[in-house]
């Protein structure tokens, strides 16, 4: 890997240079496609969302498909300042770890596959895909799961920071906006008129302080509220973004049973809260003893790591929610993720990339 680090690390660079927001990875995408083409994939080709598609073909394929897939989107917004920096043995950017490290990965894979001239015995589909940050929902894997559905080998998701994790069970995320609504009025004059500001700022108490269990790990979260339109206004809108997640599909259930009836206790005559979905990520596992999970804490291993197995909210929830063999790698180390600071450690890459070259080469064994 050593020749092959600098030209990963020019790729990563130059995806990261290019602004793809949720639901605005277009321009991130065309150029994946045109790097695609360029590296003389068997086929290749962007769908609407956009995904986009190359492949290996394997000369004697006798093994289904194995899917290797990076998301292209991150969280900021376009107008967000990209420079990149090098210090030292590290890179820092917005998004150069989550995830245009992965996204370059892609293609570092298949230099590595040919610098070997390794034969597979199946067709190794390289993807970047929409939709992972924010509310994108997965809607890109989601079209890459409908597209191949249990007739593979393996997904792999390859994420650019955690390296040493591996992540094997999805954790179920469901999102909501709540809304709450009333006459509103003078704070003077209609004393007793209630005030949306002081219902939500009550409900969300009451939520706060509302049991979670663990185990199964599951968390209550509000990120962004606001609400009324003056100070001598009794508002008459004020509203929240809740998030809920679970390692459990039923403790998820149950505890957006909890919040439905402490939503309820909070209407009234002159008070309307609504609760809309935001989106949903589903939950899934995949045994630690799998074959799968096996291999990948074989090829941490060699490389020295000592792997950690784990739960998260990542690409891998589609597949693996459907029963299908899935699971996410790191490719290197990092910090500060989804803020302006976010950094990689350069040196961890060859360890990231060498126990994914390992783990493709030997997935033929699974």
């Amino acid at each position: 890997m050593n020749d092959l680090l600098p030209a990963l690390i020019d790729l990563a660079r130059q995806i990261q240079q290019i602004p793809a927001p949720p639901f605005g990875e277009q321009d991130r995408a065309r150029f994946v496609l045109e790097r695609m083409l360029q590296e003389n994939l068997d086929e290749c080709f962007m769908d609407e969302l956009p995904n986009v598609y190359g492949c290996l073909r394997s000369v004697a394929a006798s093994r289904p498909p194995l899917i290797v897939t990076a998301h292209l989107d991150t969280v900021f917004p376009p107008e967000t300042d990209l420079r990149c920096r090098t210090a030292a043995d590290r890179l820092e950017g917005p998004g150069i770890g989550d995830n245009s490290l992965g996204v370059a990965a892609l293609f570092g894979l298949l230099w590595m596959l040919r610098q070997h001239a390794v034969r597979l015995p199946f067709d190794l589909w390289l993807i970047a895909n929409s939709g992972e940050e924010g509310l994108g929902n997965l809607r890109g894997m989601k079209a890459v799961v409908d597209r191949f559905g249990g007739e593979v080998s393996a997904y792999v998701v390859l994420e650019g920071m955690a390296l040493g994790y591996v992540y094997h069970r999805g954790t179920g995320v469901q999102r909501y906006h709540v809304g709450v609504h009333t006459p509103g009025g003078h704070p003077w004059g209609d004393p007793d008129v209630p005030s949306a500001i002081h219902i939500l700022g009550n409900l969300i108490a009451s939520l706060t302080a509302l049991p979670l269990s663990a185990p199964p790990r599951t968390t209550l979260n509000i990120g962004r509220m606001g609400g009324g339109s003056g100070i001598n206004v009794i508002a008459s809108e004020a509203w929240m973004e809740l998030d809920l997640r679970s390692e459990s599909e039923d403790a998820l259930r149950r505890l957006r049973e909890q919040v439905l009836a402490t939503i309820k206790k909070f209407q009234q005559p002159s008070v309307t809260i609504e609760l809309r979905s935001l989106g949903e990520r589903p939950a899934g596992e995949l045994p630690a003893t799998h074959p799968l999970v096996r291999l990948a804490k074989a090829c941490l291993q060699h490389q020295g790591i000592a792997p950690i197995l784990t739960s998260g909210s990542t690409d891998a929830n589609l597949p693996l929610s459907r029963g299908y063999p899935a699971i996410t790698l790191g490719i290197t180390r990092g910090g500060a993720a989804h803020t302006l600071q976010e950094f990689i450690e350069i040196p961890p890459i060859r360890q990231g990339m060498a126990q994914l070259f390992e783990l493709i080469t030997r997935a033929g064994s699974l």
